[in-house]
This record gives C-alpha cells, sequence and structure tokens, in this order.
C-alpha cells in the first residue's frame, strides 16, 4: 500500500469534524481574544514545530498586537499515532528574560509536550506563558498542570489529522479537521 493510498483510505474512514470556514472564523475570535490579554504588550509569539505551522501563520494574521517570532521543535509523536518520550530538535533563540510568551501549538491533547515547553519557556526566565492552541482533545488524560489559555475548537477523543496535524507525516496540509471513526 502507498502513502497516497493509505491517506486515501484515511479519509474514506474518517468524519469532517471541522472546515476551513469554521477554522477561519474560530482562529479570528481567537486573535481579538489575545489582542485583549497582550493590552498593547509586545509577545514572543513561540510555535510549535511542525505542527502549529499552519494555525500560527493564520494566528498572527489575526492578531494586530505587534510580535516577536521564534519557534521551537519538539515532539513526543514522531510520526505515530502515540506519543513517547519528548525530544527536542530546536529550543527558543529569542530571549525569553522578563517576557510574555504566546505559546502556539495546533492541539493540546495530553499536554505533556506543552506542558514541558512551557516549563522551559519558564525556566529560561519568561514572566508568562500564554498557550494557543488550535484545538483541545476532550478527556481525562490530561497532564496536571495544563489547560490553554486561548482554544480554538474542542474535539472528541478519537485520532484527528489536517490542518496541521498529521496522519503518519501525511496530511497536515489538509484544510479541515478529520478524525478517524475507528
Amino acid at each position: 500500500m502507498t502513502a497516497a493510498a493509505s491517506l486515501e483510505q484515511a479519509l474514506e474512514n474518517s468524519d469532517l469534524l471541522f472546515s476551513r470556514e469554521q477554522l477561519d472564523t474560530e482562529i479570528a475570535r481567537m486573535g481579538r481574544e489575545i489582542d485583549t490579554a497582550l493590552a498593547g504588550e509586545r509577545p514572543v509569539f513561540l510555535t510549535v514545530m511542525h505542527g502549529a505551522l499552519i494555525f500560527a501563520g493564520q494566528l498572527a494574521l489575526a492578531i494586530r498586537t505587534d510580535l516577536e517570532f521564534d519557534y521551537v521543535h519538539a515532539t513526543r509523536y514522531r510520526g505515530n499515532t502515540s506519543g513517547s518520550d519528548l525530544h527536542w530538535l530546536r529550543r527558543p533563540e529569542v530571549p525569553l528574560e522578563g517576557r510574555t510568551v504566546v505559546l502556539v501549538d495546533d492541539i493540546l491533547d495530553e499536554g505533556h509536550t506543552l506542558k514541558a515547553v512551557r516549563d522551559a519557556c519558564v525556566a529560561m526566565g519568561a514572566k508568562r506563558v500564554l498557550l494557543a492552541v488550535l484545538c483541545t482533545k476532550l478527556h481525562a488524560r490530561r497532564a496536571e498542570g495544563i489547560d490553554a489559555d486561548f482554544n480554538g475548537v474542542n474535539l472528541p477523543d478519537r485520532y484527528v489529522f489536517g490542518y496541521g496535524m498529521d496522519y503518519y507525516e501525511q496530511a497536515r496540509n489538509l484544510p479541515a479537521i478529520y478524525a478517524l471513526k475507528d
């Protein structure tokens, strides 16, 4: 089976959860909420790669406050559908000392990755870290002490992909969010 056939089968066995239009509306709302929370403060806009790339670009355009950009690359999934230990590929380079950080990721699932990245930002001297996620998966397995400050949409406890989230390193560029039926 080829990768294209695998993705085609996944799409056939999936439900469309949120369309591009629905996500556009929620991301615009999030931008307004973040502007209000920042009250004119210039934060570090820190994107978690690769998953948040698509969402972060759109969210940044929805925020009117001036932003300083950087990114991190940390993962627990490494192409799989379930996570393991955190693996750092790149830490932030912009000094975080005394700054507000808007930490942007595609999904808050169990939260171990985001919690580790958030804690690293605090250890680097960030005065506060605001978490902005495109979606939050609804279940009772969340790591203690991690919640989104800004959330686009809530998802069922199923395997999801599209809009930055991958299906075996495929489908990140799908303009909607899908969930496998099984």
